[in-house]
C-alpha cells in the first residue's frame, strides 16, 4: 500500500489579503487543508481554495499579517480539513474554529469528519415532519418550525434578531426526545457573545448545547468556515446519535460579507452588489445539509438568521435565502412589541407537515389561518380609518380592529426571558379569537368553536 507523505513547499509567490499563491505545486486538490509555517517557527493553518495547474491559491485562518513570501513553508496535508465529531461538543464553547474558549481541553471525539460535508442525499431524504416548539406563541402558532426543515429569520438592523435566535435556542424542545441545539455566532460584537452565551448558559451547562462564537475582530476566513464547522457538529448528533437538532447561524449576513472579501481578494469578477456569482449555490451546500434520513431516528433542523441592509428583501443574501429555505420569519419595526414578528409577512411552507392532529392540536391549521385572515381584514379596516375615522366604521370593522390590538398585546408581545407552553399559546390564542363574533370565524368548525371560543361579555 502507498502511503501518501506531506510535501512541503517554500514557492510562495505572493500574499494577496488573506490568500497564499504557491507555485510549483504537484498533487495538491481543491479544499485541501495546509500548514503555514512563518520564519519564526509560528505555524497557521488554511485550506485551498483554487488549483490551476502548479498554481494553488490558499486561504490563512489567521490571515497573513506578518508572512513574507521568503522563507514562508507551504505543507498540505493530502486530504480536507477534517474536525473531531461526537457528543463531546455539547456543553462546550469554542471558537469558530472549534478551539475551546471555556477553558476546558480540546475537544475530542469518536470519529472525525470534513468540515465542508455534503447536502443530504435527495433519495434518502424523508420529508419534514413534526414540530420543534420554541416557546415562542408567535412562532409556535402561525409559522411552526419543524423537524428537518429550513426557516430563516429575516431581520433589519438595531430589531433584537439575535435575541430572539438566542431565546430560541435556549427553549427549544422537541417534547421530551433526544435534542441537542448548535449555535454558530457569526461576526458578532463582544458584547452580543457575551450575551448570547448568557442566555445559552443553562442549557451549556446541562450538556443539551454546543455554541461557536466567532467574532467581528477574528479572521475573516474563520467566518467562512463557523457555519460549516456547526453543521458538521450537527450532522454526527443527529445521524449517528440520534438526537433531533437545531442549528442557528447568525448572522448569515456577516458570513457572506466574509465570502464577498475573500471573492475579492481572488480577483473574482463580481456578481450583485459585488458579491460573488456562486453566492446561490455556496448558501445552498449548507442549507440543504439539513433534513431527515430515511432510516436514521434524527433530525437537523437549520434556522438561519440575517439582516437585510437598509431593510431591503430585494438585496442578494436575503433573496437568495428564500429561494432556498422552506419560508421565512420577518421581523419589522412596524410591529410595537418583542419579538417584532410581523405575521402577515411570515410563512412556513412546512407548517402542514409538522402541526395539526396528533402532533400540536386538531384545530392548529384552521386556527392558524383564521387569525392571518382576520389580521389581513383588520389592517383593510385601519386603512379605511385612516380616511374617514374610526367612529365611521362599522361595528363589524371596529371589532376587527379591536382583535388586531388584543392579538398585539396578548399573542405576539411576549418577555425576552418568556417560554410559553403550546397549551398557552393556544390559550392566548382563542383569547384573541374570541374578541369577534362567533358568525365571523368561518375557517373553524363548529367543534373546534364549542371547545375554544369564549363570547365576549
Amino acid at each position: 500500500m502507498t502511503v501518501w507523505a506531506p510535501v512541503e513547499y517554500t514557492g510562495v509567490a505572493e500574499l494577496r489579503g488573506p490568500l497564499v499563491l504557491v507555485r510549483g505545486v504537484r498533487g495538491v486538490g481543491w479544499d485541501e487543508y495546509a500548514t503555514i509555517e512563518l520564519e519564526s517557527g509560528e505555524r497557521r493553518h488554511g485550506l485551498v481554495l483554487e488549483t490551476d495547474r502548479d498554481l494553488a491559491v490558499v486561504q490563512v485562518f489567521e490571515g497573513t499579517a506578518g508572512l513574507r513570501a521568503e522563507g514562508t513553508r507551504v505543507t498540505f496535508a493530502g486530504g480536507p480539513l477534517r474536525v473531531p465529531v461526537g457528543a463531546g461538543w455539547l456543553g462546550r464553547v469554542c471558537d469558530g474554529r472549534g478551539r475551546p474558549l471555556d477553558g476546558g481541553p480540546p475537544v475530542l471525539g469518536a470519529a472525525d469528519a470534513a468540515v465542508n460535508g455534503f447536502p443530504l442525499n435527495p433519495t434518502r431524504r424523508e420529508p419534514p415532519s413534526e414540530p420543534v416548539l420554541t416557546g415562542i406563541s408567535a412562532v409556535d402558532a402561525l409559522t411552526t418550525l419543524v423537524r428537518g426543515q429550513k426557516l430563516a429569520v429575516f431581520s433589519s438592523g438595531g430589531l433584537p434578531h439575535l435575541e430572539l435566535a438566542a431565546q430560541i435556542a435556549a427553549q427549544a424542545d422537541t417534547g421530551g426526545t433526544a435534542f441537542a441545539v448548535v449555535f454558530a455566532a457569526i461576526g458578532l460584537t463582544h458584547a452580543d457573545a457575551a450575551s448570547v452565551r448568557d442566555t445559552l448558559e443553562e442549557r451549556l451547562a446541562a450538556g443539551e448545547s454546543a455554541l461557536l462564537l466567532n467574532l467581528a475582530d477574528d479572521p475573516v476566513i474563520e467566518r467562512v468556515l463557523t457555519p460549516r464547522l456547526a453543521l458538521t457538529v450537527a450532522e454526527y448528533l443527529a445521524f449517528e446519535l440520534e438526537r433531533h437538532v437545531l442549528v442557528v447561524l447568525a448572522d448569515m449576513t456577516s458570513y457572506c460579507e466574509a465570502l464577498r472579501e475573500v471573492s475579492s481578494a481572488r480577483g473574482e469578477i463580481p456578481a450583485r452588489r459585488a458579491y460573488p456569482g456562486y453566492l446561490y449555490s455556496d448558501l445552498a451546500s449548507l442549507y440543504e445539509r439539513c433534513g431527515r434520513v430515511t432510516g436514521l431516528a434524527g433530525s437537523v433542523t437549520v434556522l438561519p438568521v440575517l439582516t437585510m441592509p437598509a431593510g431591503d428583501i430585494t438585496h442578494p443574501v436575503p433573496d437568495l435565502t428564500g429561494y432556498i429555505t422552506e419560508g421565512q420569519i420577518l421581523l419589522s419595526r412596524d410591529v410595537p412589541v418583542y419579538p417584532h414578528v410581523d405575521p402577515l409577512s411570515s410563512l412556513s411552507r412546512m407548517m402542514r407537515a409538522g402541526a395539526g392532529p396528533g402532533r400540536t392540536r386538531p384545530e392548529h391549521l384552521d386556527l392558524a389561518a383564521q387569525i392571518l385572515a382576520a389580521l389581513a381584514r383588520a389592517r383593510q379596516a385601519a386603512e379605511l380609518a385612516e380616511l374617514v375615522g374610526e367612529s365611521a366604521l362599522g361595528a363589524v370593522d371596529r371589532r376587527y380592529l379591536a382583535m388586531a390590538e388584543a392579538f398585539t398585546n396578548v399573542l405576539l408581545a411576549q418577555r425576552r426571558d418568556e417560554a410559553r407552553s403550546l397549551d398557552e399559546t393556544f390559550e392566548r390564542a382563542w383569547r384573541v379569537v374570541s374578541v369577534l363574533p362567533r358568525r365571523e370565524l368561518s375557517m373553524l368548525s363548529p367543534a373546534a368553536l364549542d371547545a375554544g371560543y369564549r363570547e365576549r361579555t
